[in-house]
């Protein structure tokens, strides 16, 4: 082992604690050599993985990466969250006690990183100065080059936000060794993967993966599931899974500004990415905050709701991302922007990458091409379909690289939060928009939020595979402990947000096209949701929420049939109440969930069956 105290004086790294956690999982991983890692340090890095076989050049400016092919997802039965405490069991966190997953851990870890160099990365999920950054900071080790380059783009990385802690004590202990991925056991009985996050001791042990959020530890074990454990236990703010994203209407020069959650599938990127319709585009711009995760609080002395993106970067879903659903996306991975590619389909002759949706059709030439296990595909049969990229191949860039990125994404006061809005994808009972003004109604709403089941999630026809705020991965502790705590955040706003529920994926039940085109056009119900909440509009009220009127919808531009419209605009009332027994049996899994949110499940079935 190189001598440690020397080389964490070279590097800078002064704060006390921050040495001795690193010499005590040095110590326990028996890492070759450590490497502190600063921001500067990108090129190099890139420089050496492309020497190392770890990353390929695709073009000019842009890498590619292949993990092992049972590395390519998160996995959420492996992923627990461990405390001192049972009371912080819920149904959806895989609650474990501490002293059971700490020494468990810390055996797997043992001696793993033999003859590895273990890198030191120093970070920050928030905006420096912002009123949340003494829960921000955190330290990975990490004992993968790539990690490394992604959590550069994915976070803040450099001593100075570990060094001058008001606490030199507080800070995220996370640490990532990547185990010997060929013989882990990934799906069976002897796997011996563990993702854990020790939440009560701010510390993230992941132990058999190298991939995404299992080996980027700013990101989601901390950006959510510590994040939101930090924000319950401090009673200061919530960390969720939401978008954030931007308006500003250039004749009446106001800004406005919605975050929201989304589960898998159901448009959130696409959406918080978008640009405005070309019909609207010279009144109105979208700016792009975040795509993934939203911290939100209280500003104390006005009462105002902010939010911020914890995050610095964009870790993309790849699949069906082309010109049409997200050109800004595509603009965000070009040349030189130093994006990272993994586990799409590449071209090493040509220096192309592709992924399936991003052209209609396959590249015609198939010569030279490999699929994400780097195997030819122009040795495949005629009648092979499998697909060349993998369904969860990404891209990673950074904020500055997106075209419509908001002027103030990184500035330490955040934004003040105009609306929240929830959205799944469902064929039949949601409409486009509805409105909630009630604050106990809409996290109500956000607790039921779901969508249908899709082939990796089995469900019975007509039932959601619910995932409340669409924070259903990244539960830290229980989801009626939760409840109460969103209530209480958002409930302290004095200008307090309206929340909404959208779905931009109804369909004809005769020939199943889409109801409503989407894209770009998602921006006009949520301009006549801000309307709704300036008074400027009434709707029309349901029981579900308010629902605008045909007239309302800002349709400049757009065509639209009139029996389309008519139908994304009603309410099924039968498919609601059978839905509200859904509901309620899905809450009624969650221990000390508040009678406030029972009040609302009340009343919402009661007005509809009084609704005519």
């Amino acid at each position: 082992m190189a001598d440690l105290e020397a080389v964490m004086d070279e590097a800078g790294l002064t704060n006390p604690r921050v040495r001795e956690f690193v010499k005590e999982y040095a110590e326990l991983t028996g890492a070759e050599r450590i490497e502190v890692v600063n921001a500067s340090d990108d090129a190099r890095l890139l420089e050496e993985a492309v020497e190392a076989g770890e990353l390929e050049k695709v073009g000019e400016g842009r890498y590619y990466s292949r993990s092992y092919f049972k590395d390519t997802a998160r996995s959420e039965e492996r992923t627990i969250v461990a405390t001192s405490d049972e009371k912080d069991r819920g149904v959806y966190n895989n609650w474990r006690p501490a002293s059971e997953m700490k020494p468990k851990l810390h055996d797997l870890m043992r001696g793993a990183s033999a003859g590895k160099t273990m890198y030191v990365v120093p970070y920050l999920m928030a905006p420096a100065g912002n009123a949340l950054e003494p829960w921000a900071a955190g330290v990975e080790i990490t004992d993968t080059r790539t990690v490394v380059l992604h959590m550069i783009r994915m976070s803040r990385v450099g001593v100075q936000f570990v060094n001058d802690l008001e606490d030199p004590d507080h800070f995220v202990r996370a640490v990532h060794v990547s185990g010997d991925l060929e013989n882990l056991g990934q799906g069976t009985d002897g796997d011996k993967r563990y993702f854990v996050t020790v939440a009560d001791e701010r510390t993230i042990l992941h132990f058999g993966s190298s991939y995404g959020g299992n080996a980027l530890l700013g990101k989601i074990a901390h950006g959510l599931r510590q994040g939101a454990y930090d924000g319950w236990a401090s009673k200061k703010f919530l960390a969720e899974q939401y978008m954030l994203i931007g308006i500003h209407d250039k004749e009446t020069g106001k800004d406005y500004h919605i975050c929201g959650g989304f589960p898998s599938a159901s448009g959130k990127t696409n959406l918080a990415m978008m640009a405005a319709p070309e019909a609207l585009g010279d009144r109105y711009h979208v700016s792009f905050y975040g795509d993934d995760i939203a911290w939100l609080w209280v500003e104390e002395e006005t009462g105002q709701l902010y939010g911020m993106n914890p995050e610095y970067g964009v870790f993309g879903v790849a699949k069906d991302t082309n010109e049409t659903t997200n050109p800004n996306a595509l603009a965000s991975v070009g040349e030189r922007t130093d994006c990272i590619f993994t586990n799409v389909a590449y071209n090493p002759t040509t220096g192309e990458v592709w992924w399936e949706g991003r052209t209609k059709e396959k590249p015609a030439d198939r010569h030279g091409w490999l699929d994400w296990m780097g195997s030819p595909i122009a040795d495949r049969k005629e009648d092979d379909s499998a697909p060349w990229a993998h369904p969860n191949s990404r891209f990673t860039t950074t904020l500055a690289n997106v075209p419509n990125i908001a002027v103030d994404y990184d500035a330490p006061l955040g934004v003040p939060i105009d609306a929240i809005i929830f959205g799944g994808r469902t064929r039949d009972r949601e409409p486009l928009i509805r409105a909630i003004t009630d604050l106990a109604e809409g996290v109500y709403d956000g607790l039921t939020l779901g969508a249908e089941a899709t082939s990796a999630a089995e469900g019975k026809e007509g039932v959601l595979r619910y995932d409340p705020m669409s924070n259903r991965p990244f539960m830290a502790y229980g989801e009626g402990d939760y409840a109460q705590h969103y209530l209480d955040i958002v409930g302290a706003a004095k200008d307090q947000p309206i929340f909404a529920h959208v779905n931009w994926f109804q369909r004809d039940a005769e020939d199943g096209h889409f109801l409503w085109p989407g894209y770009r056009d998602n921006l006009r119900p949520l301009l006549w949701l801000l309307q709704l909440k300036n008074g400027e509009v009434e709707g029309r009220r349901t029981a579900v929420g308010i629902i605008p009127t045909e007239e309302e919808l800002n349709l400049e531009g757009m065509d639209i049939p009139a029996e389309d419209l008519e139908r994304i605009l009603t309410i099924d009332k039968a498919r609601w109440q059978q839905e509200m027994g859904f509901r309620e049996e899905h809450l009624q899994q969650f221990d000390r969930m508040p009678e406030a949110i029972w009040e609302a499940h009340r009343r919402v079935a009661a007005d509809l069956a009084n609704e005519q």
